[in-house]
């Protein structure tokens, strides 16, 4: 549950695709007024039945009224058009906003040239569980933003599920490879576990289904459980079974966390490059 208590003021999300939109569902969920909420994003522009009742929708910055002042700006376009689209926002630090950014590889110090001095940016990687309210979204912070300002976006993520906070911006390469990218990851693994049961004879549609629900509620197990992963595997484990003969092979040297670490370090090289 969030809280939103530390809210003083109206809520400008720029760009409302899909995570934007996971977060705008959140916010209003959690008990933000709908007209509280000023959304800009042209593809809504055309066709407001997709965003709730009592939001305001406009399909640019300039279309914002010049007495609004938001209490926070949420950047949630795309990396590449983040050039384009931040200046237009830089009025509002004059006026206390806090500027929370979920791009990924987007550096706080390009915020802050983009913004202007002294600037409170907020730069937050969320996932795509958060379409579920069961997002990881972890945060950090410039010098600028204050505490109130800090509680007020970890209190937005939190409406999407679960929080964490950074004090070195460097270790955002490493959240993006894990929990970022990672959504994607446990969806191979749904597949791989399917398409193995394929091989050893299973029909495919009960093969994913099984594939599926074992994933998921064993994700949900954890979550509830006091045991770790490591221990409630072993909870699973009968010495001499089917289950550690399976382990054997997916524990064994140049088995799976070799490979996990491999690809995590792939994907944190690239967020590197892409913020480079």
């Amino acid at each position: 549950m969030s809280d939103m208590s530390a809210l003083s003021g109206p809520v400008l999300l720029v760009g409302c695709g899909k995570m934007g939109g996971a977060l705008l569902g959140g916010w209003l969920d959690q008990g933000i007024a709908a007209d509280q909420v000023v959304v800009v994003e042209p593809a809504l522009d055309a066709d407001r039945s997709a965003v709730p009742p009592g939001v305001t929708v406009l399909a640019d910055a300039a279309g914002i009224a010049a007495d609004f002042t938001p209490a926070v700006v949420i950047f949630a376009v795309k990396p590449q058009v983040m050039g384009d689209v931040v200046p237009s926002y830089g009025r509002f630090v004059a006026g206390g906003a806090v500027f929370l950014s979920i791009a990924a590889g987007t550096l706080i110090s390009f915020f802050e040239a983009n913004l202007g001095d002294g600037a409170a940016v907020v730069r937050v990687m969320p996932n795509t569980p958060a379409a579920v309210r069961r997002g990881m979204s972890v945060l950090c912070a410039n010098s600028h933003a204050s505490a109130a300002q800090q509680e007020l976006c970890g209190g937005l993520m939190a409406a999407v599920g679960d929080t964490a906070w950074l004090d070195d911006e460097s270790l955002m390469d490493a959240v993006t490879a894990v929990s970022g990218s990672g959504p994607a990851y446990v969806f191979y693994l749904i597949e791989c576990l399917a398409q193995a049961g394929v091989e050893v004879g299973l029909d495919p549609e009960l093969s994913a289904r099984l594939a599926l629900q074992t994933v998921a509620g064993s994700g949900e197990l954890a979550r509830l459980s006091d045991d770790d992963a490591a221990q409630l595997r072993i909870n699973v484990t009968s010495p001499g079974g089917t289950t550690q003969a399976a382990l054997q092979v997916l524990m064994a040297d140049g088995g799976l966390q070799p490979l996990m670490t491999t690809a995590v370090e792939a994907a944190e090289k690239r967020g590197k490059e892409l913020g480079a």
